[in-house]
């Protein structure tokens, strides 16, 4: 339990701090666009995403087991958030957080965190490619520019509404937004380590601005972003709600716990460290009260930015806590800037997201898998797409374990049985 940033501080020096200090505003000016464009995805107000990279972000990095891991809103969270509020407001998104974070807590006591390899690989794989499609049709909207008044939460009426919407595509929010993902990926393959979300998010948006576009932004959609963090409160709650809102508290709690236990093996990977599972998902369990009770969204490790975090040179979690108070000094002296980013970039810069999500150099390999593993893949994917989250984890973990015992119960080919 005790957290990695203890054991990273007893030989900490000046070079070490320098590299920290570099890789956490780098960090910074990636979950800057990233967090507030998850944050309009989710149906919640635009500077709910830098309260929660703000308060999470610290605590995942100064309570985490891992050295380089940065923590915030992701992407895996935007489909379940986006169901709770429709259901129960913002109000019970945050009371499901708080609970999700107690839920967390529980779990690292009772020592969770090697559960993980419990999770079949192929029912994560399609989860997350499931909630990328997601993400992506419901980003389509802003990304053309398209008069919908209201776009369904559900697939196929989505799908649906975008295609009657299709004569109200805006050519100007098409050019914005296909400019926005050119720069973004000539950005990341010529300067790596350079932080070119930011700068082609940010330089769309000044060309919409300056040309006088006709584009939404985010202060034109939602209102000038605050300059600060709000006031901490608890939420209110009855036993009615509280049972209301368990299957989506243990739904978060899951997703946090997964996503920051795998970002912090990819993390290992590239560093060469070792991360303490149990510490990690009480660190995500603190995380997530902090940000539920600053009124943010659920958060955990992000596996983008901590990768991110590494190449930049990030040595220990100073760099995550140096990121967090950046975006914070952002949110202080440069809110009315944030305000003016362009919508149809921000909608780009989430279909990207969700494509890389989607992994798409890995397709081939899963062509050449086991057919029970294709099976539970695409069965997994599908019910995130057109069911819920909740009953796609249900039915994909409950059958991946069935396959996975009877693949152990079934004898080899040259088994000879014994003569009785």
């Amino acid at each position: 339990m005790k957290p990695k940033i203890l054991t990273t501080l007893q030989d900490y020096d000046a070079a070490t701090l320098r590299a920290d200090l570099i890789a956490g505003v780098t960090v910074a000016m990636v979950a800057l666009p990233l967090s507030l464009a998850i944050a309009i995805a989710s149906g919640a107000a635009p500077q709910t995403g830098i309260v929660t990279a703000v308060v999470a972000g610290f605590l995942i990095s100064a309570l985490g087991g891992s050295r380089v891991q940065i923590g915030g809103p992701t992407g895996a969270f935007i489909v379940v958030v986006y169901g709770v509020i429709a259901a129960h407001g913002f109000a019970g998104l945050v009371l499901a957080t708080l609970m999700a974070g107690v839920i967390l807590i529980v779990a690292a006591l009772l020592r969770a965190g090697n559960l993980i390899r419990l999770v079949p690989e192929p029912v994560i794989n399609g989860f997350t490619i499931g909630i990328a499609i997601i993400i992506a049709t419901s980003q389509l909207k802003d990304f053309f520019g398209m008069q919908i008044a209201d776009l369904p939460a559900a697939f196929f009426p989505k799908v649906a509404a975008l295609w009657q919407g299709r004569d109200t595509l805006s050519l100007t929010s098409l050019a914005i937004g296909v400019a926005t993902v050119a720069l973004i990926v000539i950005l990341r393959r010529a300067a790596p380590r350079f932080p070119g979300l930011i700068v082609a998010v940010g330089l769309t948006s000044a060309v919409a601005a300056l040309a006088s576009l006709p584009i939404d932004t985010i202060a034109s959609r939602f209102g000038e972003l605050p300059r600060g963090l709000p006031m901490p409160a608890l939420p209110s709650m009855s036993l009615s709600l509280i049972a209301e809102l368990l299957p989506s508290a243990l739904i978060i709690a899951f997703l946090a716990g997964i996503e920051s236990l795998l970002s912090a093996m990819v993390a290992d990977r590239m560093i060469g460290g070792n991360y303490r599972p149990n510490a990690e998902i009480m660190a995500q369990g603190w995380a997530n009260i902090g940000s539920a009770l600053f009124g943010g969204l659920p958060a955990t490790g992000a596996i983008a930015r901590t990768a991110t975090n590494v190449r930049a040179g990030g040595k220990t979690p100073v760099a995550g806590i140096v990121h967090a108070l950046t975006i914070l000094i952002v949110m202080l002296v440069a809110a009315p800037l944030a305000g003016r980013l362009a919508l149809p970039a921000l909608a780009a810069l989430l279909i990207l997201t969700a494509w890389n999500m989607a992994e798409p150099h890995r397709w081939r390999a899963y062509l050449a898998e086991r057919r029970s593993d294709q099976f539970l893949m695409l069965m997994t994917m599908v019910l995130t797409v057109v069911a819920d989250l909740t009953i796609a984890i249900g039915a994909g973990v409950a059958i991946g374990l069935a396959l996975r015992l009877q693949r152990r119960k079934v004898p080899p080919a040259d088994w000879t049985p014994p003569d009785r």
